[in-house]
């Protein structure tokens, strides 16, 4: 690693701000960091190509064009395999730790497959970790990198509400073609196209749901809706509707824009990149004309 791999391996989040008048939507990417810490230290024999297995590589390149559509774009800074930026603050693994975790802990059934705030396996089963994290590290990795994620998602939600009268979130991620063996509770599911997830209805108003379903239908698409992703922490937080803050996540399949494998664009990338633009837009007109309700 460089150092300035290195240096921009050690930020929270890189922020993309809207370019001209700003749009009462705005997206994260918490999966798409490509760069990983000096202090990760995962097992000596585990291939890097399998650990970027965890990435939702290129997310934040087919989103890239946000900014000028007036919509924010917010990447995380670290990798996925490091920290899970889309888990509960709670949803910590004591089986990885040296020593009894001081505070609440939450098992769901993201930490029973080993895939809580900081994985243990990866989706193919593999250990991440040849050692055990002290409670020192895990507690290090918070306070640099996920609250500080957490805290600027508020940042965006409130500046959009304040400015617009409602914000719009579009919590932006990546699907492997196959569930993996610890991937979901599905093993062996073949993924469609797209996953739009609203927490059976309780994140978002069910027409903004309704729009990204059928847009992305209307392009030839096949989209299920809340199954299996119903969405996570991310959304569960920023979408309030009672408050005015809508949330959806958002799935894609990775083979309509990558090769899996080797981890690089395959034909399909950019006519990808440019469907998305086009929802962008739809979005963009819908939520312009929400304002206040």
């Amino acid at each position: 690693m460089t150092e300035a791999d290195r240096k921009s391996a050690e930020r929270p989040y890189f922020l993309h701000l809207p370019e001209g008048e700003s749009s009462p939507l705005f997206l994260d990417s918490p999966h798409s960091a490509t760069q990983y810490p000096a202090d990760f230290r995962p097992a000596a024999n585990l291939p890097l190509p399998l650990l970027r297995q965890a990435e939702d590589t290129f997310v934040d390149e087919l989103y890239a064009d946000a900014p000028s559509r007036g919509i924010a774009l917010l990447c995380a800074g670290f990798p996925r395999s490091y920290l899970d930026a889309n888990r509960g603050i709670e949803e910590i693994d004591q089986a990885l730790l040296d020593a009894p975790w001081p505070g609440p802990m939450q098992e769901t059934s993201k930490t029973r497959l080993g895939k809580g705030l900081v994985w243990r396996v990866l989706d193919t089963g593999e250990a991440i970790y040849d050692r055990k994290l002290s409670v020192a590290e895990l507690q290090g990795r918070i306070e640099r990198y996920y609250l500080p994620y957490y805290a600027q998602l508020q940042k965006l939600a409130d500046r959009a509400l304040a400015t617009h009268g409602s914000a719009w979130h579009i919590n932006c991620h990546s699907m492997p073609s196959e569930a993996a063996q610890y991937a979901t509770e599905h093993p062996g599911l073949q993924h469609p196209d797209f996953v739009v997830g609203d927490r059976d209805g309780t994140t978002c108003d069910k027409r903004f749901t309704d729009l990204v379903e059928g847009v992305l239908k209307d392009m030839g698409y096949d989209v299920w809706r809340n199954h299996p992703y119903k969405g996570v922490e991310i959304v569960r937080v920023v979408g309030q509707p009672q408050q005015n803050r809508h949330s959806l996540q958002l799935e894609i399949n990775r083979k309509l824009y990558m090769d899996e494998v080797a981890l690089v664009h395959n034909a399909g990338f950019d006519k990808l990149k440019a469907n998305l633009n086009a929802l962008l837009d739809e979005l963009n007109r819908f939520t312009r004309a929400q304002g206040a309700r």
